[in-house]
C-alpha cells in the first residue's frame, strides 16, 4: 500500500438463511468503498438478481448455508460440506496474507455463526498477527431465546473481549439497544457503537400515486411459504389484487406449487425477485410482509402501509420484537404469526386498507457513519478503540 492508497478492509460475511446479512453487508461495502480498498468475502451463494458492489473485490467461497434443521449444507452440489470447509479455510488464509487488512470486518460472529467458528477464529488471529483492527459488525435485535442463552451470550461476550476492538450494532439506539437482547454475566469491555441502520441505496418517491395492489413479500423467501398460500386465499375471500414477490430461496418445489396455485387467479401477479422491493412497495396500495431488517426498513423508507407477520418460532424470536416495536411507533400493522391462515389475513387485509401509518423518526445514515468509525479506527490502529468517540 503505498502513502497515498486507501488502508486495505476484509469483510467477511456468512448469509446461510435468508438474503438479508447479505443485503446489509453490501449496503455497508458499498459505504466503506469511499474510505478503503475492500474485498469482501462470500460465504453464501449469490442469489439471482444479486450484484457484488462496483469497486468492491469479491471472493466466493464453496458456498455454504443452513437447512431449516440447522444444519450446515452445501449451496453447491459439486461439492461436499468437509471439501467446501477445506477449500474455503484455504481461500480465507490467502485473503488474510494478500489483503494485509487494517479492518476486518465479521458479520454476526460471535453473536451468531458458532458453527463457523473453525475458520472465521483462524481468520481473526491471522489478521490480528497483522496489526489489523477486527470489529463486528452487528443487526439491530438479536436472537435470545435459545435453550443455552445464558452460555451463549457468555461464550460471546469472551470472544469478543478477547479478540474484537469495536462492535458496530446497525441500529437506532433509540428504537433498539444491544444490551436489550444479550445479557451475559461479565460486563462487555469492547467499545459498541449503535451507528443508526443501514439501508441500501434507493430512489423511493413516497408522493407516488399508488396502484390497487397488495404486494406480499417475505424477504429471501426460505420460510415464505405458509404467508404466501395464506396471501392466495385471503385473496379468494377479498379480491384483492395481489403481487408475490416469493424471493430467490423459496424452495423450488414450493415456487412450481404457489405458481400453479395461482395460475387460476387474474388478480395475483407472483415474482421470482425484485431487485427493488422498497420502489415496488412504493406504488403499491399496501404491502404484507414478514419483519427481517431489511424488509423492516423498506417498509420505513416507502411509508407504505403495511401489516407485517414476522417469522417466529420457540427459539426465533428476533422478528417478532422488531415488529412489535414498529408497531408500537405506528409504523405498521402486526398480525401474530400463530393466528396466519387465510381467514384471519383476509381480516387484517380490511383493516390494512384503512391503515395509515406514522412515519418512524429512525436514524438511517448508519452506512456512512460506520464509514467515518472505522475510518478512525484505521487511521488510529495505534491507539486503543476506547479512544475513539462512541456513538
Amino acid at each position: 500500500m503505498t502513502e497515498s492508497s486507501p488502508p486495505n478492509l476484509l469483510f467477511y460475511c456468512q448469509h446461510s438463511l435468508g438474503i438479508g446479512h447479505l443485503t446489509r453487508s453490501f449496503a455497508l461495502a458499498r459505504a466503506l468503498r469511499e474510505r478503503f480498498s475492500v474485498v469482501f468475502l462470500n460465504g453464501g451463494k449469490l442469489p439471482q438478481g444479486v450484484s457484488v458492489p462496483t469497486g468492491v473485490s469479491c471472493i466466493h467461497l464453496p458456498p455454504l448455508g443452513m437447512d431449516d434443521g440447522h444444519t450446515v449444507v452445501s449451496r453447491d452440489t459439486g461439492i461436499d460440506v468437509a471439501a467446501a470447509r477445506a477449500e474455503r479455510r484455504q481461500l480465507i488464509g490467502r485473503a488474510v496474507e494478500a489483503t494485509q487488512p487494517a479492518v476486518l470486518i465479521v458479520e454476526l460472529f460471535p453473536f451468531g455463526r458458532k458453527k463457523f467458528a473453525d475458520e472465521i477464529l483462524p481468520m481473526i488471529r491471522a489478521a490480528r498477527r497483522q496489526g489489523a483492527k477486527v470489529v463486528c459488525s452487528l443487526r439491530d435485535i438479536l436472537v435470545d431465546a435459545r435453550p443455552d442463552q445464558q452460555h451463549h451470550d457468555d461464550r460471546a461476550a469472551w470472544l469478543v473481549n478477547r479478540y474484537f476492538d469495536a462492535v458496530l450494532v446497525h441500529s437506532d439506539a433509540a428504537f433498539a439497544r444491544l444490551e436489550e437482547t444479550f445479557r451475559p454475566r461479565r460486563t462487555l469491555r469492547t467499545p459498541v457503537w449503535h451507528t443508526g441502520f443501514v439501508v441500501p441505496e434507493r430512489r423511493v418517491d413516497a408522493h407516488l400515486a399508488r396502484g390497487e395492489h397488495v404486494v406480499v413479500s417475505a424477504g429471501g423467501g426460505i420460510v415464505g411459504d405458509s404467508l404466501f398460500r395464506a396471501a392466495l386465499e385471503a385473496h379468494r375471500l377479498t379480491g384483492v389484487r395481489m403481487q408475490i414477490v416469493a424471493g430467490p430461496f423459496l424452495p423450488e418445489p414450493q415456487w412450481q406449487a404457489l405458481q400453479r396455485e395461482a395460475a387460476d387467479l387474474p388478480g395475483v401477479q407472483l415474482f421470482r425477485h425484485v431487485s427493488d422491493l422498497a420502489g415496488v412497495m412504493s406504488t403499491a396500495r399496501a404491502s404484507i410482509s414478514q419483519c427481517g431488517y431489511n424488509t423492516a426498513l423498506d417498509l420505513v423508507v416507502s411509508q407504505v402501509p403495511a401489516l407485517v407477520v414476522p417469522y417466529a418460532t420457540a427459539t426465533e424470536n428476533e422478528q417478532r420484537q422488531r415488529a412489535e416495536r414498529l408497531a408500537a411507533l405506528g409504523a405498521v400493522q402486526c398480525l401474530d404469526p400463530d393466528q396466519l391462515d387465510g381467514p384471519a389475513l383476509a381480516v387484517a387485509i380490511v383493516d390494512l386498507l384503512q391503515f395509515r401509518p406514522r412515519p418512524a423518526a429512525l436514524s438511517l445514515s448508519g452506512a456512512r457513519r460506520s464509514a467515518e468509525l472505522l475510518a478512525q479506527l484505521a487511521a488510529q490502529r495505534a491507539m486503543p478503540a476506547a479512544a475513539l468517540e462512541a456513538a
